[in-house]
């Protein structure tokens, strides 16, 4: 008894932490957006200044610059979820900054019958492990790709990693080498899967892990 309200009491303080870090993401990614709009018109008055006075070579430079600044707003991911998208996008954010090359599918319907809390901490903790396993490998090694989506009248869940050796199971679980916080973030997401009575598999090969979760949509 003492032992599940000490897990219980960590699960509310991990998922509020969890809320609070991406609510503070999702309004940095929407305030960037808002702000680029802001400085349409600036940056049209800056290059028609530059382009009057013949300075080709700068206005060429400035639409250089704004390009890449626009590409990072274009690749935010946009499933129709705002939390989802702010834990996407500042996971994804990371496999950047780690050089982890991503391929990324994701689509959320309108309505779903899985708390977005739940299911954030189901798409938090397996990035987290996707992306420590990448970091872990050679550069030339990385890869992670995801894949959320509809399948027949179910939410599918797919993400598969590059990683080391292939892991032992053991009563269910695989072993880690990295301490209980990331045994624990697995053991989270098999627990919100068995709340909402869906599936979710895991399989660990030489170079490779990919976990796969489908959730009732009804």
């Amino acid at each position: 008894m003492l032992l599940q309200k000490l897990i219980d009491k960590r699960i509310e303080s991990y998922q509020s932490e969890l809320i609070e870090k991406y609510c503070a993401e999702v309004e940095s990614m929407y305030t960037k957006m808002r702000g680029w709009r802001h400085d349409y018109h600036n940056h049209i008055q800056a290059m028609q200044a530059s382009m009057a006075l013949g300075r080709y070579e700068e206005v060429k430079e400035y639409l250089h610059q704004l390009n890449d600044d626009l590409t990072n707003v274009d690749t935010t991911i946009k499933t129709g979820q705002v939390m989802i998208d702010a834990i996407l996008n500042g996971k994804l954010a990371l496999a950047a900054k780690n050089n982890i090359p991503v391929n990324v599918k994701a689509r959320l319907p309108e309505k779903l019958s899985i708390r977005t809390i739940d299911l954030c901490v189901i798409i938090g903790n397996l990035l987290d492990n996707a992306i420590e396993e990448n970091i872990n490998l050679p550069e030339e090694d990385r890869f992670l790709r995801i894949y959320i989506g509809v399948k027949n009248t179910q939410l599918y869940l797919c993400f598969t990693n590059a990683a080391g050796k292939r892991k032992v199971k053991y009563a269910k679980t695989f072993l880690s080498t990295k301490g209980t916080s990331h045994g624990f973030g697995v053991s989270r997401v098999e627990s919100i899967v068995k709340k909402y009575e869906g599936f979710f598999s895991a399989d660990s090969e030489e170079g490779g892990f990919t976990a796969e979760i489908l959730l009732p949509l009804e």
